[in-house]
């Protein structure tokens, strides 16, 4: 191990997820698989790979950087779509190697016109649409003058499709934003209709939205957690199981991250452990050190309450978490040695640590927490 943690990438459960997706879809809707935040903590490098044998031939980045890793893993041709941002220097790459990318400001646009007028290629853009997030977008009161730039720039430009980003579909408390952000996408795009614009891809939909708000099943959604095999918040599954009478989780967890004992000792009854006095002992203990700490993206927060498996038993964290190592509370569990495996998130025997359970003792978003585990972490995949 030339890590101190690595992490394993469950090929099955992720071809699991995107059937399971897929069955969720319009035959007619095309899935995107959203990779960025480095394919949520997976790895792109790790994760195209397993994806493309999934069925995925779509990618949706939020940068150019991450555009290009993908571009360099692919094995089959697939279509890459850069959702954020793009120095526009780098906008020659993007459109020489066909990327496609959001437009949603003038700047953005015009210099895409003006270097596919200079390499002799169409930029392939999709126009963002402002709906109510207040990012970035265009307003609907633009229209009018953008019709009439793309009408001028056809030679140029290949508008392939409209979009917007909903502003939380994942909770109730969001219904009546993402509601009216529907209705305003729509009279945008009856808007461009009527100047004869038309879009090969209307898109709106994340994960949370594809159960929540069906209607923006469109021709095409951007999944971004759900692939991964996790729920975009309680409410989302909870609404999944009441639509479809379901009776179990139908994902099942790509990523899983482990390390090993490095070192176990004696600590004396009220001797305290690790630094300054958060934990003391009650009574004679065994502790194990586990090296991975705040620095490989296991939060500091977690101190004195996260959980992690040994020879299929739970087992507390105790004291403070150091940048590189956390200790842990054996005494109770048999034959634990050096060397052994810890599960720091995965299952182990009938156990199991969750994400969901790791991020709400970390006050954490599973999002967050899985995009802070660091790239130089090893990835392995497990058939």
């Amino acid at each position: 191990m030339l890590h101190s943690s690595y992490i394993e990438l469950n090929k099955s459960a992720l071809i699991n997820n995107v059937h399971f997706i897929k069955t969720l879809l319009p035959s007619t809707t095309q899935l995107s698989a959203v990779v960025k935040g480095n394919a949520y903590g997976h790895g792109i490098e790790s994760y195209i790979p397993i994806a493309e044998e999934a069925g995925i031939n779509h990618f949706s980045v939020y940068k150019i950087d991450e555009a290009l890793r993908v571009f360099k893993t692919l094995k089959n041709k697939a279509t890459i779509l850069i959702m954020g941002f793009i120095d526009l220097d780098e906008m020659t790459w993007a459109i020489e190697n066909e990327i496609e990318f959001f437009v949603y400001d003038d700047l953005r646009l015009l210099k895409s016109i003006e270097i596919a007028k200079k390499i002799g290629k169409k930029a392939i853009v999709h126009l963002e649409i402002e709906t109510g997030l207040n990012r970035t977008g265009y307003q609907h009161k633009n229209i009018n003058r953008l019709s009439t730039i793309i009408e001028d720039n056809k030679k140029f430009l290949n508008v392939k499709g409209i979009c917007s980003h909903l502003a939380g579909a994942e909770s109730i408390s969001n219904y009546l934003r993402i509601k009216n952000q529907i209705s305003s996408f729509y009279k945008s795009v009856k808007a461009f209709e009527k100047k004869g614009i038309s879009f090969e891809q209307k898109h709106l939909a994340c994960s949370a939205a594809i159960i929540n708000y069906p209607k923006t099943k469109l021709d095409l959604v951007r999944v971004g957690i759900m692939q991964y095999g996790l729920w975009s918040s309680k409410e989302t599954l909870m609404c999944y199981s009441s639509k479809y009478k379901a009776t179990t989780d139908p994902l099942k967890r790509v990523i899983s991250w482990k390390s090993k004992i490095a070192n176990i000792k004696e600590v004396k009854s009220r001797e305290f452990v690790g630094y300054g006095t958060t934990f003391m002992a009650e009574g004679s203990m065994k502790i194990a050190l586990i090296p991975v700490g705040y620095s490989d993206g296991y939060s500091r927060s977690l101190s004195n309450q996260g959980r992690v498996l040994v020879n299929g038993v739970r087992a507390s964290v105790v004291g403070i978490i150091n940048m590189n190592s956390i200790m842990i509370d054996i005494t109770l569990i048999p034959d634990v040695k050096i060397g052994d495996e810890v599960v720091l998130i995965g299952n182990q025997d009938e156990m199991d640590v969750s994400i969901a359970s790791f991020s709400e003792l970390s006050n954490l978003l599973n999002y967050e927490l899985l995009t802070r585990i660091p790239s130089e972490i090893p990835r392995y995949i497990k058939e």
